[in-house]
């Protein structure tokens, strides 16, 4: 009897050790949301991701709109994500060496200001955190300046169901807009040869 309440205590302790998964979403805005959203699905912890549209005031954008640039909104990828396994400092500094933050209203191929990039917050820590990343990464000298914004998602509206996972429906297709446009060749410049994956 001893022998089982011992053995139930035990039990006990391990279950109430066990870190329990807390889920939590960040929005992260690269150019084109097909890449974003396939360099973030690679990261250990990352759940989800959705592609979509952030940064912006008009209501209920789609595709035409955004990517005509006549909205106010940039493609983006809102990212879900395991905080017990990866912090949102971490994915932003993974976030860094997957975009060209020395271009303005710009991503590679893509120009337009829907194109910008972006760190959007959805609360006051991750905009703490955000902008010191970015102050961090201008004082090292790196980079002359970084055209990043940090600001305020405002609303995450997905994008059209297409556009959902298109770098694993469309693997030829898609690989043949990530290497005409450039991407992975600018951020080994950038970044170095460790930058693409």
């Amino acid at each position: 009897m001893k022998l089982k309440a011992t053995i139930a205590v035990a039990l006990g302790l391990l279950a109430s050790a066990t870190v329990q998964a807390e889920t939590k979403t960040a929005v992260f805005g690269g150019g084109c949301f097909w890449c974003v959203e396939a360099d973030f699905d690679k990261v250990p912890g990352v759940m989800k991701t959705i592609s979509g549209y952030a940064g912006g005031q008009y209501k209920d954008p789609d595709y035409q709109v955004v990517s005509a640039g006549r909205t106010d909104h940039t493609e983006a990828v809102e990212v879900t994500y395991d905080d017990t396994k990866v912090s949102y400092s971490q994915l932003v500094e993974f976030f860094w060496k997957t975009i060209d933050p020395t271009a303005k209203d710009r991503q590679f191929c893509d120009a337009g200001k829907q194109y910008r990039s972006g760190l959007y917050y959805l609360n006051d820590e991750q905009k703490k955190v955000a902008t010191a990343s970015k102050e961090k990464l201008q004082a090292s000298g790196k980079f002359k300046t970084i055209h990043t914004e940090v600001a305020p998602v405002v609303k995450f509206y997905p994008a059209e169901e297409y556009h959902q996972d298109y770098y694993t429906k469309n693997p030829v297709r898609y690989g043949y807009y990530r290497n005409g446009c450039g991407r992975d060749q600018r951020l080994k410049e950038l970044w170095g040869p460790k930058a693409t994956r």
